[in-house]
């Protein structure tokens, strides 16, 4: 029997109308229903620390997006956006909301996405878990007050039910779990986890999706901001040091994670941070330690019997987060945007020690470097893994484009030519060997190093093409030794350099032929040869 999709609008409504949807709580307030449903336990520190079960980071194998007649043509469809039918979906929306309509309590929140009014996606989420909405709360920006949050009328609605289980042979799902987005009916459905981050990621991908059809650039970077104005974006996946390197003392933060771009410059997606919590310690990350206080959500993280956190243990699992309004950063910039940026900071941490700690690219290298969004996922982390194993993200955020990449890439490079932009490529791994072998790279001398491109200090620097990658590494850097800028001179044995990095090499041309023919032209003006 088909269903309705107006039928799922009107239950949708009544659901968030009912006496028992508690509507746009204050903290204190979800804090006390959290205690009081069990859902976390109190810490020390003043933080909520939550246990997320089976799913302790997002599922990608359980994210689909509706393949809907208006919609299909510019979904970039593949193993990252899986397509589920429209009917399938309705059926499945149906039975979720007649599941939270048999709770006792649910709760609403009403907030945005986008810190740039003219683009900015008002929202609505409803969660069966009070911790979910604090979670909300933190993450999306917040009205300024509960009158105001009663006037959005939301452009898209999460609807989370993290104990509702999808029956994969009746609903089309490849488990129990689902993360579904409808761009017609302006839905993203939850359910059978109860990872908290699948709600922010559902809310970028769509993002990503709205913004780069009005021709503004999405991006999973951080960005801060100097005393001057100028303006820095730090792209990199998980453990390259995005968080940390944005959140420099002398520095606004502009955001963490999420941003666009566009004619008036970067805005902030987030009102908040979602920053790893594994061995975070107050002397090496003050300014996210302190923001660890009341009204934070901890996920996962191992507290002791008197209520103290071990942010070293692993016990739940090395993804450990802490999720906090952005503005419990001391340093921010009011409100979340700021010009067009100065400098491009692409991270990677290559664990097989062979790209320079700091090289800076031309246009065309800039783009290839972006299409492939390289890193290594390093030993012990994974089940199975004994050496570094290569990891290419594209645009370094793959999971969440439902875009060709291409697009987001032709956006990039028209506004690095537009606003003049100088991009670095800045190695946060391993130095005179790979791991293993070698030694990391100190944070100390990569904060210098990032310092001074975003600075300015290294635009009338002498450069020296590295003789291996083709890349352009300054040969002089104030208070950074010269024997670790070009990275064969750290090694003892360079023809092990040379046979490291023509693997490595090898890998990157493998990884780009996805692009196809029609990127060649990028490959062969800014990518390596094999």
């Amino acid at each position: 029997m088909a269903v309705d999709a107006q039928t799922n609008l009107k239950k949708l409504n009544h659901l968030i109308e009912k006496p028992s949807s508690l509507f746009q709580l204050t903290k204190t307030q979800l804090y006390n229903k959290i205690l009081d449903n069990n859902e976390g336990e109190l810490t020390e520190l003043g933080a909520i620390n939550q246990l997320t079960g089976q799913y302790t980071g997002r599922s990608p194998k359980d994210k689909f997006i509706v393949n809907e007649p208006s919609y299909r043509d510019a979904i970039d469809w593949g193993s990252v956006n899986q397509p589920i039918e429209e009917e399938k979906f309705l059926r499945l929306y149906d039975k979720v909301l007649d599941y939270l309509d048999q709770k006792d309590e649910l709760y609403v929140f009403n907030g945005y996405a986008g810190s740039d009014q003219d683009t900015q996606l008002r929202l609505t989420v409803v969660n069966e878990m009070a911790w979910h909405n604090l979670f909300a709360h933190n993450m999306f920006i917040r009205p300024s007050s509960k009158d105001e949050a009663e006037k959005i009328k939301a452009n898209f609605t999460i609807v989370s039910a993290p104990h509702f289980k999808a029956n994969p042979e009746v609903d089309g799902t490849a488990s129990e779990t689902f993360v579904i987005i409808s761009f017609k009916h302006r839905i993203i459905l939850i359910g059978g986890t109860e990872y908290a981050g699948e709600m922010k990621k559902g809310i970028f991908s769509v993002m990503n999706y709205l913004l780069p059809q009005q021709d503004i650039m999405s991006m999973h970077c951080s960005a801060n901001v100097g005393e001057k104005g100028d303006v820095a974006l730090f792209f990199g996946l998980s453990g390259t040091g995005k968080t940390t390197l944005s959140a420099a003392p002398d520095r606004k933060l502009i955001g963490d994670d999420e941003h666009g771009w566009n004619k008036n410059g970067i805005f902030n997606i987030e009102g908040g941070c979602y920053a790893k919590a594994i061995n975070l310690s107050k002397e090496k990350e003050p300014q996210i330690y302190n923001a660890i206080r009341y009204g934070t959500i901890l996920e996962n993280v191992v507290v002791e019997e008197d209520g103290n956190v071990d942010f070293d243990d692993n016990k739940y699992t090395e993804n450990t987060r802490a999720a906090y309004p952005i503005d419990y950063i001391d340093n921010i910039a009011k409100p979340s945007k700021a010009a067009h940026p100065n400098t491009i900071v692409f991270l990677t941490a290559d664990a097989f020690g062979v790209l320079p700690p700091i090289s800076k690219l031309t246009k065309e290298q800039a783009l290839y470097h972006f299409l492939s969004g390289f890193t290594s996922k390093l030993a012990g982390t994974e089940r199975g893994i004994t050496e570094p194993v290569p990891s290419f993200s594209t645009c370094f955020g793959a999971p969440f484009l439902p875009l060709n990449p291409k697009k987001y890439a032709e956006l990039l490079g028209q506004l690095i030519d537009k606003h003049e932009v100088e991009v670095y490529l800045v190695n946060t791994g391993w130095t005179g060997g790979k791991y293993g072998v070698g030694r990391r790279i100190s944070l100390k001398y990569t904060r210098r190093m990032v310092d001074a491109a975003i600075k300015g200090e290294l635009k009338n620097a002498e450069f020296e093409q590295d003789e291996v990658f083709g890349l352009n590494v300054p040969k002089d850097i104030k208070d950074v030794p010269k024997s670790i800028l070009q990275p064969i001179n750290a090694w003892s044995n360079q023809d092990a350099y040379r046979e490291q990095a023509q693997d490595l090499i090898s890998r990157f041309v493998e990884n780009f032929k996805k692009f196809g023919e029609d990127s060649q032209e990028i490959a062969e003006k800014g990518g390596f040869k094999a």
